[in-house]
């Protein structure tokens, strides 16, 4: 009968792989450099994109924006019977909660177009007919942000 043999191995019978299978284990440089710059391409590809939908995300931003606040000023205008004479106004009377930052400048400073004594409400007090951005930049479609 035959007895089992212990399952250690022997130095000698441990195998050892030959050059080929050496150089088969890793990736080379080049394939490196290939992958590396195939990451890089589509990286520069992507980030015009991610910008561009940036901007599209702070013109539409700046739409709202604008809507909102010529809305509350003609309500606070039909209300009151006068329109505000700033736009601190329209938070202070709670048409607004605070006012809204401009994401083209990036603070809540609009430009105001003042209304003309002989078309306002209140010949006596003129006030805020319309806002507009202070940013001097032009949109995708053409429009400077100005004439929004």
């Amino acid at each position: 009968m035959c007895t089992p043999r212990l399952l250690k191995r022997t130095p000698l019978e441990i195998p050892i792989p030959s050059t080929k299978q050496r150089r088969r284990r890793g990736f080379t440089f080049v394939e490196l450099m290939v992958v590396i710059t195939i990451i890089v391409i589509l990286i520069t590809m992507a980030i015009p994109i991610y910008q561009k939908s940036i901007l599209r995300a702070k013109e539409s931003v700046l739409h709202n924006n604008l809507n909102t606040l010529r809305q509350c000023i003609d309500n606070y205008t039909y209300d009151k019977e006068k329109a505000p004479q700033s736009l601190q106004d329209l938070v202070t009377d709670g048409y607004l909660r605070a006012l809204p930052m401009d994401p083209m400048t990036g603070n809540n400073q609009w430009r105001i177009i003042m209304e003309e004594a002989s078309q306002s409400v209140n010949q006596a007090e003129p006030g805020i007919f319309d806002v507009k951005s202070n940013s001097d930049k032009i949109g995708t479609d053409g429009i400077a942000y100005s004439d929004y």
